[in-house]
């Protein structure tokens, strides 16, 4: 299982969508701006917002430099809607682009998306141990 591998399930949205609405969630995720991302990846000024609202598809030439710039998002999940958003699919990590240093951003999108997979594990486990500790406590004082 690889690291990325347990951020996100694709939603039956996610699948249904086109590849533009993907990269806007990938823009939304990152917390940046579509001025911000398209300068990002050497776009026109304001290509992924005239791209989302006419409901277009995304050039290949776009989706080499999102690869390019932003190794960690699954291309496969881009293109597609199959897999997650960030982390490569174990067939497509034999290809991996070589390891580049994340930026804020990034890393702030990535342990999002991680909080928010596990944030209901996490309470779950927590309410366990205080359930634990409640009957404990009944015992101990009923004895």
């Amino acid at each position: 299982m690889s690291f990325f591998s347990i951020f996100e399930k694709p939603s039956k949205l996610t699948l249904m969508a086109k590849a533009i609405d993907r990269i806007y969630s990938i823009i939304q995720s990152l917390g940046m701006s579509a001025r911000q991302f398209d300068m990002s990846i050497g776009a026109s000024n304001g290509y992924t917002l005239r791209m989302k609202k006419n409901n277009a598809s995304v050039g290949s030439d776009i989706l080499e430099r999102i690869v390019e710039k932003y190794p960690f998002v699954n291309i496969n999940w881009v293109v597609t809607g199959q897999g997650t958003m960030f982390g490569a699919d174990t067939s497509a990590a034999e290809h991996a682009i070589p390891e580049r240093k994340l930026t804020y951003k990034e890393v702030e999108a990535i342990i999002e998306q991680k909080i928010k997979a596990h944030q209901e594990d996490e309470l779950n486990n927590l309410m366990n141990k205080i359930k634990s500790e409640i009957t404990a406590a009944k015992q101990e004082a009923g004895n």
